[in-house]
């Protein structure tokens, strides 16, 4: 049952315009981050790694928040226009496998989008004439903020199901990235969800060591919570007045 629900989602936006969002979007950070590490070359003398610090300040910051509260709005899309609420959930489906139809292809998404920024930042360290070895934390850098991003998209699940407005949610994710950054910044990092993104991608800090219990903790924390939040929401709610 989980199966037909995820194929019909993807039916769904197969045909979206959404999808080139994921490979558009990480263009930007991409540009913007070559952008600034050749402008400062003589601050940035650490090669690959002063450049995957400015990737990732932009890209976990602005633009990861912002692309996973698009798709997880679009997600929702569906359902809020044409009173098809009713239609949703009076499918002969559990809940459950309704919703986590949408969040297993939200996590697919947030692993899309980190293996975008990986391509582009090898495109771009290419470009900028790096010499030496790809640094080998490559592939761990963008597994943790795969996982970070998944928390990411319960939240802006639960946001987007809750408020029945495409562009709210979405503010709310680029808000909540940069506080992400901010709460980061004053080591309380592993206690917000956004901040996840940041500490597992180690946005402008690529030699940090990432504590591994506190972010996996946190991560299934706020992705466990916000899903029984959801559920409970949609077993909940009176969906019959539109």
């Amino acid at each position: 049952m989980l199966f037909r629900c995820l194929k019909a989602e993807v039916q769904k936006c197969r045909r979206s315009p959404v999808w080139l969002a994921f490979f558009v979007l990480p263009v930007f950070p991409a540009v913007l981050g070559t952008g600034n590490y050749l402008a400062n070359r003589e601050v940035l003398k650490d090669g690959w790694y002063s450049l995957w610090s400015q990737h990732t300040l932009f890209s976990s910051t602005f633009f990861l928040p912002a692309l996973l509260g698009v798709f997880c709005a679009w997600l929702w899309r569906l359902e809020h226009t044409d009173h098809n609420w009713n239609s949703f959930l009076t499918a002969p489906v559990p809940v459950r496998d309704l919703y986590a139809a949408k969040l297993i292809l939200a996590g697919a998404m947030s692993v899309l989008s980190q293996v975008c920024i990986g391509a582009f930042f090898l495109l771009s360290g290419t470009a900028a004439g790096l010499s030496g070895p790809v640094p080998p934390e490559l592939l761990h850098w963008l597994f943790f903020g795969a996982l970070g991003g998944v928390s990411v998209c319960a939240v802006q699940l639960f946001l987007s199901m809750v408020i029945r407005v495409f562009a709210p949610p979405v503010a709310l994710g680029l808000a909540g990235g940069v506080f992400g950054l901010l709460i980061t910044a004053q080591g309380l990092g592993y206690g917000f969800p956004y901040s996840l993104l940041c500490l597992g991608m180690r946005a402008n800090n690529p030699q940090m060591e990432l504590s591994l219990v506190p972010f996996l903790v946190s991560g299934f924390v706020y992705t466990a919570g916000f899903i029984l939040a959801a559920l409970h929401y949609l077993r909940r709610h009176d969906i019959a007045v539109e």
